[in-house]
């Protein structure tokens, strides 16, 4: 009662220092969380007080505070998104190691990857913290590949760098050859090679009239690690807080069947 009649009738200039307050009395008072608690609940009120105030955008009470209520989303990484469109907290590092994490356990390590590599070209505070957190990434990642490689069949006999022998390529450009009975080219690998007749040759290719031909999509060819901008949109309501408890009026219990 006291939080609340200090939020409603406050009048200084700092109201984000009431609900940060209120925010971790109510996580010391409850640390189990629950329906008494309430915590979900408390967040929402306090993004929503405190929206489009951009005096907070480089606060990192705020920033902590949009997190704390991503952990009660469904999808904390859109609200993240989101963060970053409307450059709430870009400047510190925690928006960027928290994000990259969230993308970690869920296995996507390019993303999370993009995302320090984000953090670092803006330099974000502090950005030892940020560096630190990288490069524990990256050691983590190149744990668990040296571990698929030895679990995989004939994983210790082939480096991590090491060249393998040529491969059949997927989706390469098939082209008929023949000229009157078309069949389609035969890639050899391997021992297939050192069988094959050395005085033989290869038929003449004919590429199939009015055939449309297509590119196929390499994302390793894409130049530079630049992750798209993402343009400010309007924000009719935060995210729906998960296990949310059902919020029905108070009515009389003996009136139905």
């Amino acid at each position: 009662r006291e939080f609340e009649a200090e939020i409603r009738f406050y009048s200084g200039d700092d109201p984000l220092d009431v609900w940060e307050r209120y925010i971790k009395w109510t996580e010391q008072t409850f640390p189990g969380g629950g329906k008494d608690g309430n915590l979900a609940a408390v967040l929402e009120r306090a993004v929503r007080a405190l929206h489009g105030q951009q005096r907070y955008y480089k606060d990192p009470r705020y920033l902590n505070l949009w997190l704390k209520f991503g952990d009660c989303c469904n999808e904390p990484l859109d609200l993240y998104s989101y963060l970053r469109s409307q450059e709430i907290g870009t400047t510190l590092a925690l928006l960027y190691i928290t994000w990259a994490e969230a993308l970690e356990a869920r296995g996507s390590f390019r993303k999370a990857d993009l995302i320090f590599q984000e953090g670092l070209q803006r330099k974000a505070e502090p950005l030892d913290k940020l560096q630190a957190h990288h490069k524990q990434f990256q050691a983590r990642v190149s744990r668990q590949t040296l571990l698929a490689l030895e679990e995989s069949p004939g994983g210790d006999n082939m480096g991590l760098l090491e060249i393998a022998e040529p491969q059949r390529s997927s989706l390469a450009d098939l082209k008929g050859r023949g000229k009157k009975k078309v069949r389609a080219p035969i890639s050899r690998v391997g021992d297939a090679v050192k069988a094959m007749n050395p005085n033989s040759q290869p038929l003449a290719s004919l590429q199939l009239p009015n055939t449309p031909s297509f590119a196929v999509f390499d994302e390793n060819s894409v130049s530079g690690p630049e992750i798209p901008t993402l343009t400010a949109q309007s924000w009719p309501a935060p995210p729906v807080p998960r296990a949310k408890e059902n919020e029905l009026s108070a009515g009389p219990w003996n009136s139905g069947r």
